[in-house]
């Protein structure tokens, strides 16, 4: 069955009564998109951005009424008279695979590959990682990802004890595992992002040297290696306790920062590590640290 969705295009002001105008005609769900060029990368502190203009979307049953729909949204998106209400029909479609078609086989470093899927390897060769995100951030087109994954390629992680902090999908931890690494601990505060992990341990057949786990769970494992690919005020606020999971010696790499946050970043560490030049790709940074004795 297809789906029917009505767009809302309206200022940031109007973003929470457009919301709940479409949830209040019967929307199964809600997205927002920047409808300019206004990308909000990071909020800071205490802040909830928003575009100055902004794409409202709901998603209905393909049953519904066009017509009928955008007059009851039309009745309850009280603040305009006018309001520019759009629908169209959306091909129902295995959503979750739509991203392979955009996707191929990528390659980082000089041994690692991603391949997306069960999509052929082609010519791909040395460390094969098989990736399907799920719900969960990470495919390794991010320049973030891909600075991770390079800096993990070119490490020696044989009998490595690795912490992947804010894992996502779960690709740099099920990486490190297929690189080498003695034992991988994944956690991420999203529970969405500890299934897809599992799930690509599982197809990656790394399940009994990766453990899952919730934050609270983390403990202080005394890591040999530790990767952090998250934002860069949360890795500001972290560094005391990421300090206090690496052991002497440890190796760290932190991403997720954009060029203007590294001496921040950087100055939060300082204390515990040892901060090497910053690496760049585009517009941003990745991080590497050895933890002091």
């Amino acid at each position: 069955m297809p789906w029917l969705q009505v767009e809302l295009r309206v200022c940031e002001h109007d973003v929470e009564e457009a919301e709940a105008a479409l949830e209040g005609a019967g929307a199964l769900a809600v997205t927002l998109r920047d409808a300019g060029e206004s990308p909000v990368l990071e909020p800071g502190p205490g802040e909830t951005p928003m575009w100055p203009d902004t794409v409202v979307t709901g998603l209905f049953p393909g049953d519904r009424d066009p017509d009928r729909l955008r007059a009851a949204v039309r009745r309850l998106w009280a603040p305009r008279t006018n309001p520019d209400i759009r629908s169209d029909w959306l091909e129902d479609r295995p959503w979750e695979r739509e991203w392979e078609r955009e996707f191929r086989p990528m390659q980082f470093g000089r041994r690692l590959w991603v391949i997306p899927g069960n999509q052929s390897p082609g010519n791909a060769g040395g460390v094969i990682v098989r990736l399907s995100p799920g719900l969960a951030f990470g495919t390794g087109t991010h320049p973030t990802t891909a600075l991770c994954l390079e800096w993990l390629d070119g490490l020696d992680l044989g009998d490595a004890l690795v912490v992947d902090y804010g894992c996502g999908s779960g690709i740099l931890a099920v990486a490190a595992a297929c690189l080498g690494a003695r034992k991988v601990i994944a956690t991420d505060i999203d529970p969405q992002a500890l299934v897809a992990t599992r799930e690509n341990a599982g197809v990656n057949k790394v399940s009994d040297r990766i453990r899952v786990v919730a934050p609270e769970e983390l403990g202080r494992p005394q890591a040999n290696v530790l990767i952090a690919n998250i934002l860069a005020n949360p890795l500001i606020e972290l560094a005391p306790m990421l300090g206090n999971v690496i052991e002497s010696g440890g190796k760290l790499a932190l991403s997720g920062i954009l060029r203007d946050q590294v001496p921040a970043v950087a100055a939060a560490y300082a204390p515990e590590f040892v901060v090497a030049a910053p690496v760049f790709k585009e517009d941003w940074a990745r991080l590497e640290g050895t933890r002091r004795d």
